[in-house]
């Protein structure tokens, strides 16, 4: 055997997925109960010590903890247990049938009072029966007393190898109820299609949960869009409180996030579970019985549309978020566009200033040049005077005037390297 490179985490859960939750061989006749609760996270290990107590009851070893799935052998009746993401499945199996339909289910031979304390609510209960078939199509009537007189949907599943009937009803007992009738079926394929037929109940179901929901929300998504419509219209007028529709469209945008955050969990797990309903529908392979509706045209006329509300719920909650995100994007725009001219008018404003600043500062220059030419010069006789004093044949009119126009130069170009010494340094800043 040839020596293979270390394996990769979780290669055989992995490969062994495929083969999950295999389906229980049947035996003409038998009866099932199928019974499915949503479980809360923190009752799981309440529901696996239930399921201890259930196996102590009939001397068997209980299976092992951890598992999602296990069958047993409880005397004469035979469990079979699954836990999915928000429901756990149970299926109890007995051969035989009741002297009348649907009077004596599987569960009757449990311990008293252990299938009403099951951890969890119950969101699907249903008693199936599998009988052996004729090769003609039932009898309307006798179908009718399986079913309490209510309309039953059915058709020949398997290309004919069987029959499978039902209301889809919840009868007095809490519990709908599937008739399968033996064509040529095999026990695998009994099994097979006893478990499509419940699994289409349960997903029906659950996918079903989010149309309450849907419901609910539709008077508010209209609300909403109504709002939503006048402060797109206010936006669109000039002079509007921009502010005022801001934290309006921020109130909306949070308010449709909320309503977004609580509810599309079960949006999405309603688009699952319907696609799981059509899958196992089209695996029943239904050939029709003139007369009866199938299943698969039955969840047409009913469930379709169901799902159908609860995705249009999902998606216009949706587009209502992509129409705020869009209107809050126009009102920045030009709430964005009004600053912007007003920064430009601030600019212009700071730019005459600046003018109005560099002509004020050349006029101070020019009045500082005079008058440091008008101290100078007086310095400038002051020190003439002192020298004609001394007996220094000089004129100090004569020299003070002449002195000016040099001082005036000098002056200048002083101010001048100051200037250039300022200009120098701004640059290299």
């Amino acid at each position: 055997m040839p020596q293979l490179p270390p394996d990769y985490p979780g290669r055989f859960e992995l490969a062994d997925e495929v083969h999950a939750r295999p389906p229980e061989p049947l035996e003409l006749p038998s009866r099932a109960t199928y019974v499915a609760v949503m479980v809360d996270p923190t009752d799981r290990d309440s529901e696996r010590a239930h399921i201890v107590r259930l196996f102590e009851a009939f001397a068997v070893v209980p299976p092992d903890a951890g598992l999602t799935q296990f069958s047993a052998q409880l005397g004469p009746l035979r469990i079979k247990w699954e836990r999915h993401g928000e429901f756990s499945g149970y299926v109890f199996l007995l051969d035989g049938l009741s002297p009348t339909p649907f009077t004596e289910p599987a569960t009757t031979r449990l311990p008293a009072g252990w299938l009403e304390a099951i951890p969890g609510q119950t969101i699907v209960a249903a008693h199936a029966k599998l009988v052996a078939g004729a090769q003609e199509v039932p009898d309307p009537q006798a179908l009718a007393d399986h079913f309490g007189g209510n309309i039953v949907v059915g058709s020949s599943i398997g290309e004919g190898a069987g029959y499978a009937f039902t209301d889809f009803k919840i009868h007095a007992d809490g519990c709908a109820r599937f008739l399968l009738m033996d064509r040529g079926l095999t026990p695998r394929q009994a099994g097979r299609m006893l478990q499509r037929l419940l699994e289409i109940e349960a997903y029906r179901m659950l996918a079903l949960l989010a149309l309450p929901m849907a419901r609910e929300q539709l008077p508010r998504i209209v609300q909403i869009e109504r709002s939503l419509e006048t402060l797109t219209g206010e936006i669109a007028r000039e002079g509007a409180d921009e502010e005022r529709l801001l934290q309006e469209l921020t109130r909306t945008a949070a308010e449709i996030e909320h309503e977004l955050t609580a509810t599309q969990y079960r949006f999405g797990a309603t688009r699952a579970y319907a696609e799981l309903v059509r899958t196992r529908i089209a695996e029943l392979r239904e050939v029709r019985i003139a007369g009866t509706q199938t299943i698969e045209e039955f969840m047409a006329r009913r469930f379709t549309p169901a799902v159908a509300t609860c995705n249009t719920v999902s998606q216009r909650l949706h587009e209502l978020a992509d129409r705020v995100a869009q209107a809050s994007g126009l009102l920045a725009t030009r709430v964005g566009i009004a600053r912007e001219k007003q920064n430009q008018a601030l600019l212009a404003s700071m730019n005459r200033r600046a003018q109005l600043q560099l002509r004020l500062q050349k006029a101070v220059e020019g009045l500082s040049m005079a008058a440091i030419v008008y101290y100078a010069a007086g310095l400038v006789g002051y020190v003439v005077k002192g020298g004609k004093a001394a007996g220094l044949p000089l004129d100090p009119e004569l020299i003070v005037g002449l002195s000016i126009p040099l001082l005036a130069g000098v002056a200048y170009l002083v101010l001048r390297r100051a200037r250039r010494h300022l200009a120098t340094s701004e640059r290299n800043s």
